[in-house]
C-alpha cells in the first residue's frame, strides 16, 4: 500500500490581520475576551458558547453542557492588556497544532490589535475556505464590543 503525502504547503497555514480598535488597551482587551467566550457568534451570526479561562494554561473551549464539548487551545502567553497567545487545534478535529496571537499597542486614535494565526499540520479540506472571514468577523466583534474612546 502507498500513501501521498501532502505538499508543504498544504501542511502550513498563516492568516494576519490588523484592526484599530477606538478604545484602550484595557477595554480593547476585555471586548476580546468577551468575543472569544461568552459573546462568540457562529459564521451565521448565532451564538457559539464559548469559554476563555484568561490565565496561563488556561482553556480556550466550546461548551455545550453536560460535560460535553470541543477543546480549542489553551493560554500559551497573556499579558493584560497588550498580548494573548493561544496553542491548540482549535476549530480543527485533526492533527493540527495553531498558535492564535492577538498584540494589542495603544496608538494614536485608539489601540492597534494585530492578530496572527499560524498553523501546522494535516489542515481538513475546505477549512481555509472563509478562515480568514471568520477572523474578520471575530475582530469586527472586538470593535463593537470595545465602543469608542
Amino acid at each position: 500500500m502507498s500513501a501521498i503525502a501532502p505538499a508543504i504547503d498544504n501542511l502550513t497555514l498563516s492568516v494576519t490581520e490588523e484592526i484599530l480598535v477606538r478604545s484602550s488597551p484595557a477595554v480593547a482587551f476585555a471586548a476580546l475576551l468577551e468575543q472569544m467566550g461568552p459573546g462568540n457568534e457562529g459564521h451565521d451570526g448565532s451564538p457559539l458558547p464559548m469559554v476563555i479561562e484568561p490565565w496561563p494554561g488556561g482553556r480556550w473551549f466550546r461548551d455545550l453542557g453536560g460535560n460535553n464539548g470541543h477543546f480549542w487551545g489553551q493560554v500559551q502567553a497573556i499579558k493584560s492588556p497588550t498580548l494573548l497567545e493561544i496553542t491548540g487545534p482549535l476549530f480543527m478535529s485533526a492533527p493540527v497544532i495553531s498558535n492564535v496571537q492577538y498584540r494589542l499597542k495603544e496608538v494614536e486614535g485608539g489601540t492597534l490589535i494585530v492578530f496572527r494565526h499560524h498553523a501546522f499540520g494535516l489542515v481538513p479540506e475546505g477549512f481555509r475556505d472563509g478562515l480568514s472571514q471568520g477572523w474578520t468577523r471575530m475582530l469586527a466583534g472586538v470593535q463593537r464590543r470595545a465602543g469608542t474612546v
